[in-house]
Order: structure tokens, then sequence, then C-alpha cells
């Protein structure tokens, strides 16, 4: 490779880890040409760039990054076959590596940088995994916000449904109203049958004796 060659790989590995918040680097010696490819092809389809890279070029790269990150803790595990794997997802590539582990004993975990953390060694393959995405931990957050607003809507919705039913039985006692009336007004036409007897009684009175 010459050395206008090895300044554009260089350059195209910045290019890969300019604003990149999930970096990996994994080891995929063993690895025979369609495991590689698959590899490869998995990795596609799950958004990760993968990169084939040699170990100085990938340093001499972060070495050169300009940011508040410094990769230099990674540098221990630059040795052998190095891939690198930049992903949206926190713990995509660990799965993906997982998944080919079960088969195989390779790819494997050389380092990654995550979340502002830096992991080294294969052993923390297992923690990446479980680590859980930006887009999960909002996902909870969201969840565990909305639970007290359901509450508060269900409440709300029980009190409405409440007070519908109260208002629709208060016309049955509006409606036994005019019954009641009804009765007073019968009344009042039956006092003045009572009145009579006395107008008999006076003109009794008033007839003359017989003498």
């Amino acid at each position: 490779m010459t050395k206008e060659d090895k300044v554009l790989v260089i350059q195209d590995i910045k290019g890969m880890l300019q604003d990149a918040k999930v970096v990996y680097v994994a080891n995929l010696e063993g690895m025979n040409a369609a495991a590689t490819s698959d590899f490869r092809r998995q990795a596609f389809k799950q958004n990760i760039t993968l990169k084939v890279v040699k170990n100085t070029l990938l340093q001499k790269a972060m070495e050169q990054m300009e940011g508040d990150v410094d990769y230099s803790e990674m540098f221990q595990s630059f040795k052998g076959n190095t891939a690198l794997m930049i992903s949206e997802t926190a713990n995509a590539p660990a799965k993906l590596i997982q998944t080919f582990r079960k088969k195989a004993e390779f790819p494997a975990l050389k380092s990654a940088y995550l979340q502002d953390t830096f992991y080294v060694g294969d052993e923390n393959l297992g923690t990446l995994v479980n680590i859980k995405s930006r887009e999960e931990m909002i996902g909870e957050i969201i969840t565990l916000l909305q639970s007290p607003l359901r509450n508060i809507l269900s409440a709300l919705q029980n009190k409405d449904e409440a007070t519908g039913n109260a208002e629709e039985a208060a016309p049955v006692v509006e409606e036994a109203a005019p019954v009641a009336e009804v009765k007073e007004e019968v009344k009042a036409e039956e006092t003045p049958a009572t009145e009579v007897a006395p107008e008999a009684s006076s003109e009794a009175t008033d007839a003359p004796s017989a003498e």
C-alpha cells in the first residue's frame, strides 16, 4: 500500500468515526470467506457500517480525530485481524457478534466505545448485549410518564360516565310532578260541592212556621 493509499484509508476511517456514538472493534480472524460475507451482509441489514482495517491505520485515524473522545484506551486491543463497526444502536454490534458466536469461536470483541464508556476485552460482550439503546431507554421513560396520565384519564372518564348516568335518571322524578298537580286540581274542583249544604240549611230556617 502506497503512502497516498494509506492517507486515503485514514481519511475514510476518520469519516466513519466523525460524530460516531457507538464504536466497536472486532476480530474476524478464523472466519472463512462465506462466514465473513454473511457477517457483512447481516451488519448491512442492521445498519451497522463495517470495514476491515489495518491496526496501525486505525490507530492513526483515531489519534488524528479532533474532539472530546480519546480512543487511546482501545489501542491495546489492536492486534491481529481487525474490523471497525459503527452503529446508531448501542447493542446492535454486540448482538450480531453473539449470534455468530453460537456456531463458531469468531468473531470476537476486541474493544468498544459507547455512552461515554470504554469496554476492552471479549469478556465484555455479554454486558454490551444487555445495554439498552437510546431508543429503548426513551421508550421506557415515555411509558413511565404515560402511566399516571392513563390513570388520570381513566378516572375522568369514569367520572363523566357516572355524571351521565345521574343526568339520565333525573327526568323520572320530573315526570312524576304533573301527577301530583292533577290530584290537587281534582281536589280543588270537588271542594265547592261541600259548600251547597249551608244554603239549603238557610232556606229551611227562613221558611214560615206553620201557625
